[in-house]
């Protein structure tokens, strides 16, 4: 089942409504992963970090039912690399279609982006069956600055020229 959904422009007011549901996603991998302390990403549980992200990087909200249930922040490295920062969903609207939508909301809305990178986790296998699903491959691992070991993963977009 594909939930309907909407995916817009965060601004700073909506960091309020976004920092608690992004804290719970990345919480449910410790439900996820045995043995996997509760955590995420540095300033992932800061009100201010998050607010520094809408002001300096590209972030969207996922709305469904006027409600604020996910985000994503992309990091424009240049006009033809993009980084996916992060992408998180409440977890009790995960396994419903909404990353693979906003996957591909974000890669139509920079049509000109040839390269799109992310990391995750190691251990985190259900993200990587995800990524790897949607058509994401995996570069290389490598230790954040606070130690977590990473997977980087890479997709090359081919670039697509109108009839003529």
């Amino acid at each position: 089942m594909v939930m309907d959904i909407t995916i817009e422009r965060a601004q700073i007011g909506d960091a309020d409504l976004m920092v608690p549901v992004q804290i719970a996603s990345f919480h449910y991998d410790s439900v996820l992963y045995p043995g996997v302390e509760i955590g995420g990403p540095p300033g992932y549980d800061s009100l201010d970090a998050f607010r520094t992200k809408i002001a300096r990087e590209e972030c969207y909200k996922i709305v469904h039912q006027g409600r604020i249930i996910g985000g994503l922040v992309i990091d424009a490295q240049d006009a033809v690399h993009h980084h996916l920062d992060v992408i998180f969903i409440e977890p009790d609207y995960q396994g419903y279609g909404i990353g693979t939508q906003a996957l591909r909301f974000m890669e139509a809305s920079y049509p000109g982006v040839q390269v799109w990178t992310l990391d995750t986790p190691t251990w985190a296998v259900r993200n990587q069956h995800f990524y790897e699903k949607n058509g994401y491959v995996r570069e290389y691992t490598f230790d954040a600055d606070d130690g977590t070991p990473l997977i980087a993963y890479k997709k090359q977009i081919p670039l697509t020229f109108p009839d003529e």
